[in-house]
C-alpha cells in the first residue's frame, strides 16, 4: 500500500525543460539570464549558476532571485558534473512546490558536451528534457581564434541557438563575417542578434531544438539510462539509490574522469582565476591607474562589486577584453570589495598586491 504521506513531485509530462546558457568569457550570459528572469511572465524558473573562481559574483548580480537559485560548486561545471550538477538538479526536482523550468548558466570556460551528455545519458533523462543549448557570442570582440580557446569553439559547435550579442558595438561587416565563420563551425546554425541580451523569449525557451539522436554515437551503452519496473518511482528515491550505488562502485573512477577532463580542457586553454576580497575601500584614482596602466593584457574577463571610499553606493564592475563598465546600485550587503580576474598565465600574487596598493590606508568610517 502506498504511503499517504509520501511527497508527490510534479514533473512535467515530457520532463522538466532545461535550457543551458553558455558562451565565452564576457559574452553576456548573466545579462541574458536577467532578461529571462525579468520577462518570464510568471513562469517559475529554477536557476543554477556556476562560476570559475572562488567568489560567486554573477549570483549576486541576478534579478528576482530567491530560494529558486542554487550556486554550483566553484570551478568549471563540466569538471564537477556528477557531484555538483546532478545533485543540484535533484534538489530542484525534490522540492514540494512546482518548478516550471530550469536554466543553467555555465562558466565562460566550460565545455558544454559533458553537461549535455549528463542530461541525455544518465537517469536525469527520465525526469528532465534538455530543450536547447544557447551560446552567447560577443559580436565585437570574438574572433576566429578567440584567444585560441578550445572551450569557445566547442560552445559554438554544440550550440542549438547562437546569439550574437552586443551587435550595437560591432560594424555590419564584422557581424556578417562572424556569422559566416560560425557556420563553418556549426552547419545550419540558428543565429539570433541581440543588444544587452534582449531576445524574444519564445525564440529561446521551450523550443525543443536539442535532439538526443545527434549524440547517439557519443552515448555508449554503459551511459544510457536504465529502464526498469521502477521507472515511475519518485526522483528522490532514485536519487538516493543512485548515490548508494555510486559510493560502492565508481567513486574513484568518477574522480579520475574529472582529473582527466580537467587536464584536457582547462589546462589546454590555460585559464586561471584570481580572486580578491577586502573589507577596506579602494581609492578611485588608484583603481583607475591600476586598470589603465597595470592590468595585464592577458586578463580577458574581470567582474566584481567594488567599494570606493568616495561613494556610498556599490559599484558593479564588468570588464570584457578592452572594455570596462561601472554601474552603481544600493548595497545589498555590508560594503566590501569582491573581484575576480580570469585570463592566461596570470601572476595572482602580483595582481593582489597591486589591488592592495589601491586600498585606502585606514579603514573607512562607513
Amino acid at each position: 500500500m502506498d504511503d499517504p504521506n509520501k511527497k508527490v513531485l510534479w514533473v512535467p509530462k515530457r520532463g522538466m525543460p532545461i535550457t543551458i546558457i553558455t558562451g565565452f568569457l564576457g559574452s553576456g550570459k548573466t545579462t541574458l539570464l536577467n532578461h529571462i528572469l525579468s520577462n518570464n511572465k510568471n513562469l517559475k524558473i529554477a536557476v543554477l549558476v556556476n562560476e570559475f573562481g572562488d567568489i560567486n559574483i554573477d549570483s549576486q548580480l541576478l534579478v528576482s532571485i530567491d530560494e529558486n537559485m542554487l550556486e554550483l560548486s566553484n570551478g568549471c561545471i563540466c569538471c564537477t558534473i556528477n557531484d555538483g550538477l546532478v545533485d543540484a538538479v535533484y534538489r530542484i526536482l525534490e522540492r514540494s512546490d512546482r518548478i516550471d523550468y530550469m536554466v543553467i548558466e555555465t562558466t565562460g570556460v566550460a565545455d558544454p558536451l559533458p553537461i549535455i551528455l549528463t542530461f541525455l545519458g544518465t537517469e536525469l533523462r527520465d525526469f528532465t528534457r534538455l530543450d536547447a543549448i544557447v551560446t552567447m557570442v560577443d559580436a565585437e570582440s570574438f574572433t576566429p581564434d578567440c584567444f585560441d580557446s578550445e572551450a569557445a569553439l566547442k560552445q559554438i559547435a554544440y550550440a542549438d541557438i547562437t546569439i550574437l550579442n552586443k551587435t550595437d558595438l560591432a560594424i555590419p561587416e564584422k557581424i556578417e563575417s562572424l556569422e559566416a565563420y560560425i557556420r563553418t563551425i556549426k552547419e545550419g546554425a540558428r543565429i539570433l542578434h541581440s543588444q544587452h541580451g534582449n531576445v524574444p523569449l519564445p525564440l529561446i525557451l521551450d523550443v525543443g531544438h536539442n535532439q538526443r539522436e545527434t549524440y547517439d554515437e557519443l552515448l555508449g551503452e554503459g551511459d544510457r539510462p536504465t529502464h526498469s519496473d521502477n521507472d515511475n518511482e519518485d526522483p528522490k528515491d532514485r536519487h538516493h539509490h543512485h548515490h548508494d550505488h555510486q559510493d560502492h562502485h565508481d567513486h574513484q573512477d568518477h574522480h579520475d574522469h574529472h582529473d582527466h577532463h580537467h587536464s584536457s580542457h582547462l589546462d589546454n586553454d590555460g585559464f586561471v582565476s584570481i580572486s580578491f576580497e577586502s573589507d577596506r575601500p579602494f581609492e578611485v584614482k588608484k583603481f583607475e591607474t591600476f586598470l589603465q596602466e597595470r592590468l595585464p593584457q592577458n586578463v580577458f574577463r574581470a567582474k566584481g562589486i567594488i567599494w570606493f571610499q568616495e561613494s556610498e553606493l556599490a559599484n558593479i564592475f564588468q570588464l570584457s577584453g578592452p572594455r570596462f563598465d561601472l554601474q552603481t546600485e544600493q548595497w545589498k550587503t555590508s560594503p566590501k570589495n569582491q573581484l575576480v580576474f580570469i585570463g592566461r598565465g596570470l601572476n595572482g600574487e602580483q595582481i593582489r598586491q597591486q589591488l592592495m596598493d589601491c586600498l585606502t590606508r585606514t579603514p573607512s568610517l562607513q
